[in-house]
């Protein structure tokens, strides 16, 4: 098939293109949010396209997968092509809703068309109304077992941290480093050490070694894999690549227990609790025994790689892709979907 996506999710999309099909990926001048093309940061495959507005109409998608409220309007500015009537469409869902989740309606609500959820959390949240929904949880590429755990410190994944303090649990990292060894990976890193400046956290403060900015993906997992344990601390979102991938080196894992984490972190491989008393402990333990750490890494690894890994990602795409196509999503749940949101 010829799939036209948007460029949105880096890391989500890397995993997308990986698949059998052809992907169109508008490209502008500048590369913004609407146009970023393909990743210049990490290797896509060939059959990763990038595709002027003026091209898009010629390369004649087969299907169309719609991750903002605006790119349907896009989609016909650009191409005179009307999603879910001149072309298929699934209307993809990464985040949990911003506002209330009682009272957030999806985009897609009510309508005709497939709305795809990242993570049986966030199908919760959202109120779908009637539209037909599935699940196709996060997949990622296996970047090897990457964790040694050589540095007795924790490592976290945290993009724009002051300016999404409360979503991200911000305030719970600066919390943790004054008691633990804690280093900070992301865009914003500048903003971050004057928070912790101005809040009493030297050890984040400005000029810290423990902040690094923007960190390439390719060198991400490397980087995180030195760590003892990775520590999730969002408090609202729908579950977090970074976590997926943290597991999937083999890292052990601590997280705040109130998004997706819960039901996606095993028993043996991480600890997810409300309390960060408690996930400092647990910090603690592995810390002083490195050995403990691996084991529960090795844990978090084999479940990742089972749950998480690229050819059920894939599979359960190419399923949905192939059923909308089909018109034939008026149950709500392709096959594959429906069994991995019952298992």
């Amino acid at each position: 098939m010829r799939v036209l996506l948007w460029h949105v999710h880096g890391s989500w999309t890397t995993s997308f293109v990986q698949g059998p099909h052809t992907y169109l990926l508008p490209v502008l001048p500048g590369r913004g949010p609407d146009g970023r093309g393909r990743a210049r940061t990490w290797r896509w495959p060939a059959s990763a396209l990038e595709v002027a507005p003026e091209e898009m109409a010629s390369a004649a998608p087969d299907v169309v997968v719609l991750q903002r409220a605006h790119e349907a309007e896009l989609l016909e500015r650009w191409t005179g092509l009307r999603a879910g009537v001149d072309v298929p469409v699934v209307h993809l869902e990464h985040d949990a809703p911003t506002a209330h989740a009682a009272r957030s309606r999806q985009r897609a609500a009510d309508g005709p068309d497939l709305v795809v959820h990242v993570t049986a959390f966030n199908a919760l949240m959202w109120d779908n109304g009637s539209a037909p929904v599935t699940v196709v949880e996060h997949g990622v590429v296996d970047p090897g077992p990457l964790a040694t755990g050589e540095r007795a410190s924790l490592g976290v994944v945290v993009n724009e941290p002051v300016r999404r303090e409360r979503v991200a649990g911000t305030d719970v990292v600066l919390d943790l480093a004054r008691e633990l060894p804690l280093e900070v990976y992301g865009m914003g890193m500048a903003a971050l050490a004057a928070l912790a400046d101005a809040r009493g956290v030297p050890s984040l403060g400005t000029g810290s070694p423990a902040l690094h900015e923007d960190v390439p993906q390719e060198q991400m997992h490397a980087a995180l894999g030195a760590h003892r344990a990775y520590l999730h601390p969002y408090r609202w979102t729908s579950l977090g690549l970074a976590l997926v991938e943290a597991m999937t080196i083999g890292l052990p894992v601590l997280a705040v227990a109130s998004t997706a984490a819960a039901d996606a972190v095993p028993r043996e491989g991480g600890v997810v609790s409300a309390d960060p008393r408690v996930l400092a402990e647990a910090a603690r333990r592995w810390l002083a025994d490195p050995a403990a750490a691996r084991e529960a890494g090795a844990a978090a690894r084999e479940h990742a790689l089972a749950r998480f890994g690229l050819a059920r990602f894939l599979r359960d795409w190419d399923e949905v892709l192939a059923a909308v196509v089909a018109g034939d999503v008026s149950d709500g749940l392709p096959r594959a979907a429906r069994r991995e949101v019952l298992a």
